[in-house]
């Protein structure tokens, strides 16, 4: 099966999801949050994580999280992710708790393709101070992709994670999965980039990037929006250029980059820790690009 086949598969088995001009989504993809050990990508960031999420939660978002949210290549539990990150899962849970949380599956997740173990998984937590089980993402449905449908234009949003066009990260992706936890990990710690992740390969990058394009022009120039690659993207419609959007990730260098779906507009958002004049370090939004209205979009 090609990427463009995946893709499409993607698209026609994905959950339909209905909003309008009063809805508010947050996405956010690429997270990687594993054991906050020095391999943790994601701890550098957690407190500006935290804080937006926080801010999205109490604005009454909904939080679609584009794949690769959990690091199950380099863990072989999701219980070691969650007790490093707990904090982080709890408020997840708040988003869920309120049906404002969509969890799309990406390459380093694969294993959330199976419902038993996604049940198995992330439907309870041990309570460390009691012992206790108790429910942490009760019901959940884990997505290969989610379609938002605009109930009054009907204009549709193709949210993936992306790596359908990655022939090793998807169908390889066992393989990659035991280089990283033999090789890559320990060598991560040293600094060695794993040249397994489009993210830290150009030329892979280009490729996939290239391969969804290509997707997005052979099926009526439908707005997608991806993760994987881990590089921001955003279209304009005034530029006619393809409607490829990129989430970016959780892990970029002292910031966080996604996107925001509100009040009928697209947004390329970062947030990042600035310091005030007086010394004291904030939280700060930035926008990067938008926001544009989606009915722009033809």
């Amino acid at each position: 099966m090609s990427s463009q086949e995946r893709l499409t598969r993607a698209y026609k088995e994905a959950q339909r999801i209905p909003f309008d001009d009063q809805s508010k989504f947050i996405l956010f993809s690429d997270c990687h949050r594993s054991d906050n050990s020095f391999a943790d990508d994601f701890a550098s960031n957690r407190n500006v994580y935290f804080h937006a999420m926080t801010q999205y939660y109490n604005d009454g978002f909904s939080y679609c999280e584009l794949g690769d949210g959990d690091e199950l290549w380099e863990n072989i539990f999701f219980k070691t992710i969650f007790e490093a990150h707990k904090n982080v899962y709890l408020l997840l849970k708040k988003f869920h708790d309120s049906n404002r949380y969509y969890k799309i599956w990406g390459n380093h997740e694969m294993t959330f393709r199976d419902k038993d173990h996604v049940e198995k998984t992330l439907t309870t937590y041990t309570n460390t101070q009691n012992d206790r089980i108790e429910p942490l993402f009760t019901g959940i449905k884990c997505h290969e992709a989610i379609v938002l449908v605009h109930q009054e234009t009907k204009q549709e949003l193709f949210l993936t994670h992306g790596h359908q066009a990655d022939f090793m990260n998807y169908v390889g992706w066992k393989i990659n999965r035991t280089m990283v936890r033999l090789l890559w990990k320990p060598l991560q710690i040293w600094g060695i980039s794993d040249p397994t992740s489009p993210a830290k390969n150009y030329v892979e990058r280009i490729k996939i990037e290239l391969r969804i394009k290509k997707w997005i022009e052979n099926n009526n120039r439908k707005i997608t929006i991806v993760g994987h690659t881990h590089r921001p993207s955003f279209s304009y419609p005034s530029q006619n250029a393809t409607p490829y959007f990129n989430d970016g990730s959780c892990v970029h260098p002292r910031s966080i980059t996604g996107i925001e779906i509100v009040n009928g507009t697209i947004t390329l958002i970062k947030w990042f820790i600035d310091t005030k004049e007086n010394g004291i370090l904030q939280v700060v939004r930035e926008v990067l690009e938008g926001p544009t209205n989606l009915k722009d979009y033809k």
